[in-house]
């Protein structure tokens, strides 16, 4: 049994149809002490040291168990600054087969709509796809939009909050997800996209025999006059119906009172003040 698969195998007919699966990954923040453009709004992603994005592990799994049982290739993909090539050349450690980073200061500043609207173009400048894999959400803007609205750009079906994948067959894909109140079983027909929860499965180490043989040099990089689409009213802030207004840091306010007197009288004191808080 493969960890977030109830699958153990799959027919030619499933390896003939699941050929390309593109996972998404982001290089998020590796610190909360992150520099903000006071003029725009945007995080300084190229000053900031990056991580992988956890939920991004769990997508790298699924995307290499997938392989495992169907076959084809696993694609990694990114969009962001030159640093981001650490983050998707982790994931070929761990398996991917190749990788693309599109990047560029045409998509700086792009805000969900844009961001997902610049990943559908490159996802097609890759090679295209029968299957894509993200995590639920990143850690840095905690929108959990992109892989919705990638979908909604590449006019495919998606579910969130996936928790397995129960079966695939003929056009198919059966998965289990969890929403705040209930967990559902749903079925996709493919080509789909599919954002995966945390705790889904136990991601893999990167391989330290596959890091031998890379280098940043091995991901390829996608511009904006490798997409179709080289409209830059569509990208980065002019392509962003959103806005960072103003970022400030919140004011620390705290405020204490002391009670004395006797037990009695400062428990008697407590409760009062506790009531008039409505806490009991």
């Amino acid at each position: 049994m493969y960890e977030g698969f109830r699958i153990e195998n799959a027919d030619d007919d499933l390896r003939r149809k699941l050929m390309k699966t593109v996972v998404l990954v982001k290089q998020v923040p590796a610190t909360t002490e992150v520099e903000i453009d006071s003029v725009t709004g945007v995080m300084k992603r190229g000053m900031a040291k990056g991580k992988l994005n956890p939920f991004d592990l769990f997508a790298i799994e699924s995307a290499l168990t997938a392989r495992e049982l169907f076959g084809g290739t696993v694609t990694a993909l990114s969009m962001g600054p030159e640093a981001a090539k650490e983050s998707l050349l982790e994931a070929v450690y761990m398996g991917a087969d190749d990788a693309y980073l599109l990047s560029g200061a045409e998509f700086a500043g792009s805000d969900v709509l844009a961001t997902s609207k610049a990943i559908s173009e490159a996802v097609t400048a890759a090679g295209g796809f029968d299957l894509i894999i993200c995590g639920k959400q990143t850690t840095d803007g905690d929108t959990a939009q992109v892989g919705a609205e990638l979908a909604e750009w590449l006019g495919i079906p998606h579910v969130t909050g996936v928790v397995s994948i129960v079966s695939l067959g003929g056009n198919d894909i059966v998965v289990e997800i969890e929403t705040e109140e209930l967990t559902q079983t749903v079925s996709l027909p493919i080509p789909c996209l599919l954002c995966m929860d945390k705790n889904i499965n136990t991601p893999r180490l990167p391989s330290y025999v596959r890091k031998k043989g890379y280098t940043g040099d091995d991901v390829k990089t996608l511009g904006i006059f490798d997409l179709q689409d080289k409209n830059l009213n569509n990208y980065g802030m002019d392509g962003s119906p959103t806005r960072v207004v103003r970022i400030f840091e919140p004011e620390a306010i705290s405020v204490s009172e002391r009670l004395e007197g006797e037990p009695d009288e400062v428990s008697a004191k407590l409760y009062e003040m506790l009531k008039k808080e409505r806490m009991v």
